[in-house]
């Protein structure tokens, strides 16, 4: 399916994409920082095979959605209920990667109907007391976060100068455009023609910034204040992917998590010698996973 446009009660836009099964158990996907609304090539072919309809929105200031100067993560919530219930859905599972996965959780804790929650490479809040926010990030990341704590100005200021290095590089310049955060196994995941991690990369970071950076500013300034919610009110099972070779998101995010993620609904896969792309080639492993912690049933 084409990307459509949803109107909010507010009159904001949100741009989603409904693919997978068209039948399918409904799975909502937040995608990661920058992007836009279409899943990882491995995730859309596991979801096809396994019965499981995946629904992508672009969060506000991405794409064809509009923007909401101010969102919290939290704020995610009420736009994922809106869509759901345009969609006529009931219940669902979750799934966020990199700058998605505080969203899912966000979701987790908070969505009518969320049966399960998956984050691949979340990334952390950077105001905890016990996360060294910026540690074992690439020296892109760390200028980008440091802007951020800057201001809007010097933020957008940075995100221009790498919007325009992303488009100018066509999908053969992905690798060296993110060369600083992106670890010997993330470049070779990307490099892989097997996965078509390359060209997918292009593909949304292109279509995410195609009317600007306000999505990308607006996801950093969140990242960076109080998310809105406590993981404490996570009654759902959370299923926590996390690679050691990550320079994006780094593997104390993913410890910070398997710290304060409640214990009961946790399953923290804290795995060595992975990255930040190279879990996403692994759409059918985490989808199956997804589904048993869900305890759905799906029709394949």
């Amino acid at each position: 399916m084409s990307e459509q446009l949803f109107t909010l009660p507010d009159g904001r836009t949100i741009a989603y994409r409904v693919s997978g099964a068209p039948d399918g158990y409904p799975l909502v996907w937040f995608h990661g920082t920058p992007s836009s609304t279409e899943p990882p090539p491995a995730l859309e072919a596991a979801a096809k095979k396994q019965g499981i309809r995946i629904i992508a929105a672009a969060r506000p200031g991405y794409g064809g959605s509009g923007r909401h100067p101010g969102r919290r993560v939290v704020d995610a919530v009420a736009d994922t209920q809106a869509l759901n219930d345009f969609l006529g859905v009931r219940e669902c599972l979750l799934m966020g990667w990199s700058g998605g996965g505080p969203h899912a959780l966000a979701c987790a804790a908070r969505l009518p109907g969320a049966r399960a929650a998956l984050t691949i490479a979340g990334v952390g809040p950077a105001d905890a007391p016990d996360l060294d926010f910026l540690a074992g990030q690439g020296d892109d990341n760390v200028e980008e976060f440091r802007a951020a704590a800057a201001g809007e100005p010097a933020l957008r200021a940075f995100c221009d100068t790498m919007r325009s290095e992303i488009r100018a590089g066509g999908p053969e310049g992905v690798v060296a455009a993110f060369d600083t955060i992106l670890s010997d196994v993330d470049k070779a995941a990307a490099q892989d023609p097997a996965n078509g991690l390359r060209d997918y990369l292009f593909h949304v970071l292109n279509d995410g910034l195609g009317a600007g950076v306000d999505g990308w500013i607006d996801d950093d300034l969140e990242f960076t204040r109080p998310w809105g919610f406590d993981l404490a009110e996570i009654d759902v099972p959370v299923l926590l992917y996390q690679g050691s070779d990550d320079k994006m998101v780094p593997y104390a995010h993913g410890q910070w998590f398997a710290k304060h993620l409640p214990a009961a609904s946790l399953r923290a896969h804290l795995i060595e010698g992975e990255g930040h792309v190279s879990l996403v080639a692994k759409g059918a492993e985490l989808l199956t996973e997804l589904v048993a912690a869900g305890d759905v049933k799906v029709e394949q």
